[in-house]
C-alpha cells in the first residue's frame, strides 16, 4: 500500500497547490494530495508559475480537509502557521513536518513583482520537495 502525503495550508490556493504539483512530479510511489482548513480558489499566479516549469494545475480545485480525515495520511506537511496551529497530528512524532513559507498571496506590488514573489516561493518549495524526496 502506497504511503499518503498531505500538503496542508489554510486556503489550499497557493503554497499547498504548488507543493502538491511539484511533489507529484518529483516523488513517485506515494499518494500525494493537498487541502486547506478554509479553502479559497486556486490563485492564478500559482497556476502561472507552475506553467512556467511545465506543470499544469489550471483545472485544480481547492479542497477542504476534515480533521477526522487527517489520520489517513502517513505524513502531513503544513506550509503556514495557521494550518500548523489547527493541525491535530502535530502530537504524533514522525507524522508532521512544518515548512514556514511566506504566503505569496499577501504580497503587494505590480503584476511583475507579484509574479516574481510567486516564482521565489515556488523555487523554495521545490527545494523543500527535493530534500523531502531524499528523506522518504
Amino acid at each position: 500500500m502506497k504511503k499518503k502525503l498531505l500538503f496542508l495550508c489554510t486556503g489550499n490556493s497557493c503554497r499547498s497547490q504548488i507543493a502538491e504539483a511539484i511533489a507529484k512530479k518529483e516523488i513517485h510511489n506515494k499518494v500525494i494530495e493537498s487541502a486547506g482548513t478554509s479553502p479559497d480558489p486556486v490563485n492564478p499566479y500559482a497556476i502561472k508559475v507552475l506553467k512556467d516549469i511545465r506543470i499544469d494545475i489550471s483545472k485544480n480545485i481547492s479542497k477542504k480537509i476534515e480533521f477526522d480525515d487527517i489520520n489517513q495520511y502517513d505524513l502531513v506537511i503544513t506550509l503556514c502557521g495557521d494550518a500548523k496551529g489547527k493541525c491535530p497530528v502535530i502530537n504524533y512524532p514522525g507524522k508532521h513536518i512544518h515548512w514556514d513559507i511566506e504566503d505569496p498571496a499577501k504580497f503587494k506590488g505590480t503584476n511583475d513583482q507579484i509574479n516574481l514573489k510567486f516564482t521565489e516561493i515556488r523555487d523554495i518549495i521545490y527545494k523543500h520537495i527535493n530534500l523531502l524526496k531524499e528523506e522518504i
